[in-house]
């Protein structure tokens, strides 16, 4: 075997440099990886996943390249090739890709939530949205702009976010996790029967609105029902509008009455949601917005009407 010189450094023949260490086990340690892998292992100390490599107490199924990629002594042997790595990220079905990331992750994203997520379920991996060699963004390994990424599957809610009236997603003042847990959501306390998707609820339950929009979170004295049952969305557009304050309705009033019609109730009493009185002559321009007398609209500690 001959010794190379190439200025004043000495080269190994490459028979030499790849050849792994004697195992039973098939892992050969990330060392050997890093000879033909090169610029991933430039840049893979920035990386989280390093800690497993750095600590040097974990065992070798839990260390470095090998700790996700699987035993690589057959794909060192076969000098490289995806079909010769037990676990190649490009080649795996859905559901493979997250029980490699669950085997780690298990804790941290929670393995009930993940496998009934909408995600889980329309085959949306770990690698779909986190690239864990060459991130966008170092935050949570983004393998592009978080808003980039949702919006790549969800155009319908891009252009909600260009309505004139919306959250501020797209200026950067709040993102899509604020209000959304992409891995899964626990189930809500409102709207229950729909499965809001993957809506991130707060300690007690309630709807993510409710930690931005604190007066709107009671407990009230007298409370308006479709903030606890039904949810802001009964009457708000969460991600955009053509309507001030993200109604869905131009009028207030009209939007007051899809619920606010006399019509029958399911109870024995067979009372319905009340009605306007015959005062509340809707011709007038003068009831036509509700929210002028009835300020508390979302719960009042004072008045069952909501009008103090």
């Amino acid at each position: 075997m001959r010794t190379i010189f190439l200025g004043g450094l000495l080269l190994l023949p490459l028979a030499a440099a790849q050849s792994p260490p004697a195992s039973t086990s098939g892992y050969v340690g990330s060392n050997v990886c890093k000879t033909c892998h090169a610029p991933v292992w430039a840049n893979f100390y920035k990386n989280p996943h390093y800690r497993a490599l750095a600590s040097g107490a974990e065992a070798p199924e839990k260390t470095g390249c090998e700790s996700c990629h699987g035993p690589a002594k057959a794909h060192v042997e076969a000098r490289g090739g995806k079909t010769t790595i037990p676990r190649a990220f490009s080649l795996m079905p859905p559901s493979q890709a997250l029980n490699t990331c669950l085997a780690c992750h298990e804790q941290s994203i929670g393995r009930a939530q993940i496998r009934r997520s909408s995600h889980t379920q329309a085959d949306v991996a770990c690698n779909s949205c986190h690239s864990i060699h060459k991130p966008a963004q170092a935050k949570s390994l983004l393998a592009a702009r978080q808003t980039n990424l949702c919006y790549g599957c969800h155009n319908a809610v891009r252009s909600q976010f260009a309505m004139p009236h919306k959250h501020r997603v797209n200026e950067g003042a709040m993102q899509c996790t604020d209000c959304h847990n992409p891995h899964g959501a626990a189930a809500p306390t409102w709207r229950a029967g729909l499965r809001p998707r993957m809506v991130e609820t707060t300690a007690g339950g309630e709807e993510p609105c409710l930690r931005c929009h604190t007066d709107k979170r009671g407990p009230f004295a007298f409370e308006h029902a479709p903030l606890r049952v039904e949810g802001c969305e009964t009457c708000h557009a969460p991600h955009g509008s053509m309507n001030p304050r993200l109604l869905k309705r131009p009028s207030v009033f009209t939007l007051c009455l899809e619920c606010h019609n006399g019509a029958t109730g399911f109870g024995l009493s067979g009372d319905g949601i009340p009605t306007q009185t015959s005062s509340h002559n809707m011709n007038d321009p003068r009831y036509r917005n509700c929210v002028t007398c009835h300020v508390r609209i979302h719960g009042s500690n004072s008045d069952p009407r909501f009008l103090r």
